[in-house]
């Protein structure tokens, strides 16, 4: 009988184990849904309200005078990639150094924590006071708006993002690694740049990234400094077209036809997102951006 007992017993915790496995197991597949799931349903979306609007117009000519059809964003498009280039060149190298001094030179020390907590706030800063800023202190001196100080805005916004992800994927590296280099007698900074952010690189990429993506779509913040352009230019010290901004002005306005085009732009801004995060990730997982031969 006591034989018996045990493996009932045996065979019901079992059951419960299974039981709450697979609700475990559930819980997690419908927390990835509920994740998926607005994405999916913003895309499709965006794909039956703006693809009817894509032809070959669209990206290569500029926006039509107010009561006229046709035209396109092909400045708005050109626009973007300018503004996300300067912030780019300006963003991401600082968020990396400061990442890279937060975890390897600075830990514990006073200004370590106050670059912590200021990249912290930074993160939690509204676009739109970001663009207040920036217009301040470079657009008002300068006495005009300008492709430079959108992309300097741009810049900022990525920095904090930037910043604390290099930090969290630099922590991750496993401190034999730091040791072993410097045992063969490697520089402390000679090991950081070649070993230490090099092994940490796939996931300092994904965070540029994901500022990266934060800010393709920001609009707040170039209102007061891009200001947007109907023409084309790439001058950086005039203003310039932008697609969230050409996206805004559209949709605000009364007319069907550019309505119409606001959902295509809307749909090309997402694609070009996506394309460029995955041909990122693409090339990292190659192992082109890690190094390897």
């Amino acid at each position: 009988m006591g034989v018996d007992r045990v493996r009932d017993e045996h065979k019901l915790k079992a059951r419960l184990r299974s039981v709450i496995d697979g609700a475990a197991t559930g819980l997690a597949i419908l927390a990835t849904v509920l994740v998926v799931a607005p994405l999916v349903a913003i895309f499709v979306y965006l794909v039956y309200k703006g693809a009817s609007s894509l032809n070959l117009d669209f990206f290569t000519k500029v926006p039509k005078p107010v009561g006229e059809s046709g035209g396109g964003m092909a400045n708005a498009i050109v626009g973007s990639a300018l503004l996300l280039g300067v912030g780019s060149l300006l963003g991401i190298p600082v968020g990396i150094g400061g990442g890279i001094y937060l975890a390897e030179f600075g830990r514990g020390t006073k200004l370590a924590n106050a670059v912590r907590f200021t990249a912290d706030v930074l993160n939690g800063v509204p676009s739109i006071v970001m663009g207040i800023a920036i217009y301040a202190l470079i657009v008002v001196p300068q006495g005009h708006f300008s492709a430079f100080s959108g992309g300097v805005a741009l810049g900022i916004m990525m920095i904090p993002t930037v910043t604390r992800t290099t930090e969290e994927m630099l922590l991750m590296v496993p401190n034999a690694v730091r040791e072993a280099a410097l045992a063969l007698g490697v520089p402390n900074w000679r090991s950081v740049l070649s070993i230490t952010v090099k092994t940490a690189s796939p996931g300092i990429i994904t965070g540029c990234m994901l500022a990266f993506a934060r800010v393709a779509g920001e609009t707040a913040p170039l209102i007061f400094t891009a200001l947007g352009n109907t023409f084309w230019s790439v001058n950086l010290n005039r203003e310039i077209a932008a697609l969230p901004l050409q996206i805004y002005v559209y949709a605000l306005s009364p007319y069907d036809d550019w309505h119409r085009l606001a959902w295509a732009g809307a749909l090309v801004l997402i694609i070009l997102i996506v394309l460029a995060v995955s041909l990122v990730r693409y090339v990292t997982s190659r192992g082109v951006l890690k190094g390897a031969s």
